[in-house]
């Protein structure tokens, strides 16, 4: 009988639980709500074990969870997501439980640089060793991939929580992050484009001004982002991003910001090859949590 990876993908409003070990070989798939974090957790467990009972042991699992978390392995609290803006959910332990249940290694790390994990090893980024995934949706993530790894530091990257240049003449709309107010996530999120533009970006017209202004604030992000890490890719994910009319408006105000300074024929003349769309799509997260869990199965066993 085959080993399996598990993998979670954990948001705000639902999780995504899988079997398997890539995007062909998926044997068994679910959403669950995120309601709580006992009953949340327990729904989990339950997928699991299942899984184990119908096809085997798991080799690992990979959690990839909305945060802030923490990913430092000697605090007391790694595993744990901590000040989350989601209700109920702040201060609680993710891994700990899990692991104890189903008795396997646990790969931990952000949403989205689960979603980066998943796009090196099946999408946009195979080949590459360092890029940038950035989701433009609910709210504004990002995961950054440096010499193969997932980059982490005092914390994980909060690329949504960079601040932009701000004309409060032509927008004078104040932003919705509770913290920052007017950072990137605070002006350019899917809430943003309804609240300063009174419906949502998915029933504005290809031809609004909100689609110029939206891509003024993200290429502030990604030219931020080249200057900083110096990605080989970058990859624009999420809902907002499904409006097919950003990515060139994206992509020549970004060629505008850099001013010619990266000498580089991948923002030069190759920038559609450059930022581009993330090739997995919205599985990307859940295949990148069973990315997660390969890469913790191989510590485990090294």
């Amino acid at each position: 009988m085959p080993l399996y990876y598990g993998g979670l993908e954990a948001g705000g409003t639902k999780l995504v639980c899988a079997l398997g070990t890539g995007p062909d070989t998926l044997v068994a798939e679910a959403r669950l709500p995120t309601t709580t974090p006992a009953e949340t957790l327990a729904a989990v467990v339950a997928f699991f074990k299942a899984q184990q009972a119908a096809h085997g042991p798991l080799a690992a699992l990979g959690i990839g969870t909305f945060g802030p978390i923490d990913l430092d392995r000697t605090s007391p609290t790694y595993g744990y997501i901590t000040a989350t803006t989601k209700a109920g959910w702040s201060q609680v332990d993710v891994v700990g439980p899990l692991a104890a249940a189903l008795g396997v290694p646990i790969g931990f790390d952000t949403d989205v640089n689960a979603a980066a994990l998943g796009e090196w090893r099946w999408g946009a980024a195979q080949g590459l060793d360092t890029f940038v995934y950035l989701t433009v949706g609910t709210g504004i993530g990002g995961g950054a991939v440096v010499n193969g790894r997932p980059l982490h530091g005092l914390l994980h990257p909060e690329m949504g929580h960079i601040r932009v240049p701000h004309d409060w003449q032509a927008d004078p709309y104040a932003g919705n992050c509770r913290f920052h107010g007017d950072c990137l996530e605070g002006l350019a999120n899917g809430p943003a484009l309804a609240e300063r533009w009174g419906r949502p970006g998915s029933q504005l017209p290809r031809d609004h001004p909100a689609w110029a202004l939206e891509a003024q604030y993200l290429a502030a992000g990604v030219a931020n982002f080249i200057f900083s890490l110096s990605p080989q890719r970058v990859i624009l994910g999420g809902g907002v991003m499904e409006q097919p009319q950003l990515f060139p408006l994206v992509r020549a105000e970004v060629q505008r910001l850099l001013g010619g300074y990266v000498q580089m024929p991948a923002v030069l003349t190759e920038i559609d090859r450059y930022i581009v769309p993330p090739a997995l799509g919205g599985r990307a997260g859940v295949l990148g949590a069973l990315a997660l869990a390969e890469l913790a199965g191989a510590a485990a066993s090294a």
